[in-house]
């Protein structure tokens, strides 16, 4: 809403400038079926000047299908900062640039935010192009509410990391969109299982547009078991139902208990354990959730 609001406050000559100077065009590419590449897209890609993009060599394979000869520059998470200025000098030269990313969406836990905003601030043109997005395509496969949902990225790669992130999302009652490396989802399904709540819906959505493309709906818990068993292959994409009232209640309730009884004279160790045989809750995230409330108090 402010980029919108600064837009539209620009004066006549500013806009007659940025219109002067060129224009990045943020383009989507497919996420593993080559067909869903937009008729825009390949417009744009065939029109563009230079092609920014993750990797000159997975993007110079789309641009080889289409016999779309561009020339290419690498724009990735390691030598984001140092390309900046060369491209931003070729925004300000009048180019038209086009943005890509490996598959996808610029920009979404991929390379380009840092470019659109830089694009953004000197008033140069930023247009979309939109297409493929792994995270949306998964959500509307998944069989949980759409109308809200948190796109939450990958999460830490660290165990104490990822559980405290876990921690923070544990009363979100919006439905939660992960992306998840291979190597990881075991550890992260049991560690949402643990903290979300085993009885979750959830969907692992997995090689998405691709020949193997595979959804497994289940609880978190089953979908932990499941994948303790099984390797993962691809890549993955997880869909977490959100928190109900009952469940946000009932976890602050929780902490309010084991407070009155560790003034009591109990442990927060033992009033964690009461409470959880009471509720049925995890022991260990009411007695987590007990040392964060202390925290905050003292």
């Amino acid at each position: 809403m402010v980029a919108a609001r600064n837009d539209a406050s620009m004066t006549r000559e500013n806009r007659i400038e940025a219109k002067a100077a060129g224009i990045l065009y943020v383009v989507a590419t497919p996420i593993g079926n080559p067909a869903d590449v937009t008729l825009r897209a390949l417009e744009t890609l065939r029109e563009a000047d230079l092609i920014i993009c993750e990797d000159t060599r997975r993007t110079g394979m789309l641009l080889s299908a289409h016999q779309i000869k561009v020339p290419m520059l690498s724009n990735f998470e390691h030598n984001e900062a140092r390309r900046l200025p060369e491209i931003m000098s070729k925004l300000e030269s009048g180019a038209r640039l086009a943005l890509v990313t490996d598959a996808g969406t610029p920009g979404i836990s991929d390379p380009g935010f840092r470019l659109v905003r830089a694009a953004r601030e000197a008033g140069i043109e930023v247009n979309a192009v939109p297409g493929a997005c792994a995270a949306i395509a998964a959500l509307s496969i998944a069989g949980l509410p759409t109308d809200r949902f948190t796109f939450e990225g990958f999460l830490p790669a660290r165990e104490a990391a990822r559980i405290k992130a876990l921690e923070v999302l544990r009363t979100e009652p919006r439905t939660m969109v992960f992306y998840e490396a291979p190597r990881r989802l075991r550890e992260a399904l049991a560690d949402m299982a643990q903290i979300l709540g085993g009885r979750r819906e959830a969907a692992v959505v997995r090689e998405i547009t691709k020949t193997h493309e595979e959804t497994i709906r289940a609880t978190l818990s089953d979908l932990a078991e499941h994948f303790r068993k099984q390797d993962a292959l691809g890549e993955i994409t997880i869909v977490v139902e959100g928190a109900s009232e009952l469940e946000r209640v009932a976890s602050h309730q929780s902490g309010v208990t084991v407070q009155a009884l560790v003034e009591a004279g109990m442990s927060i160790k033992d009033a964690s354990t009461v409470i959880a045989r009471l509720t049925g809750a995890s022991r260990r995230e009411i007695y987590q959730q007990a040392i964060r409330n202390r925290s905050e108090t003292e």
